[in-house]
């Protein structure tokens, strides 16, 4: 199962994408082995990056067709890194081609992604900058995917 990031704005660089870099190296290295991955960002500037809508028009065409959808949202659902690995693994073993994190801006989704999606996800009750969501949900992916590996990077 091929996962994507589909994000507001574009990185010019600094420590958050050295991270997410990293992250996302070793989720190619270690996805091989269990049809997951690689993981794949896709970088949205719409014209006018304060509209909602427009931003949700934007992330829904650079998402890729017939992705199970799940949009970054505050008021989704949270998970226990155990169960978003469980769940990763269940999406891949059901037939899912490809998986979608959909991440919005700094006025949040608009309704057209996240009255559309299939799954609103929480990364806690804080809000966080939309660059650094990406490296947090890398994180995440990476971290699944060394539960699902048996590998000792997760310690709970």
């Amino acid at each position: 199962m091929r996962l994507h990031i589909v994000s507001i704005g574009r990185w010019s660089g600094g420590p958050d994408k050295v991270l997410y870099e990293h992250y996302a190296d070793r989720i190619d290295r270690l996805a091989r082995n269990l049809a997951l991955g690689p993981l794949a960002l896709r970088e949205v500037v719409p014209k006018k990056t304060s509209d909602r809508d427009e931003e949700a028009t934007a992330l829904l065409k650079a998402t890729p067709q017939n992705s199970f959808v799940i949009a970054l949202d505050e008021t989704g659902k949270t998970q226990k890194s155990s169960e978003f690995a469980d769940f990763l693994a269940s999406k891949r073993d059901d037939g899912t081609s490809d998986m979608a994190f959909v991440v919005g801006g700094a006025e949040g989704l608009g309704a057209t992604v996240t009255q559309g999606c299939q799954l609103k996800l929480s990364l806690g009750a804080m809000t966080w900058p939309h660059m650094l969501v990406r490296v947090m949900l890398a994180e995440q992916v990476y971290r699944a995917l060394t539960i699902l590996a048996g590998h000792p990077y997760h310690k709970a």
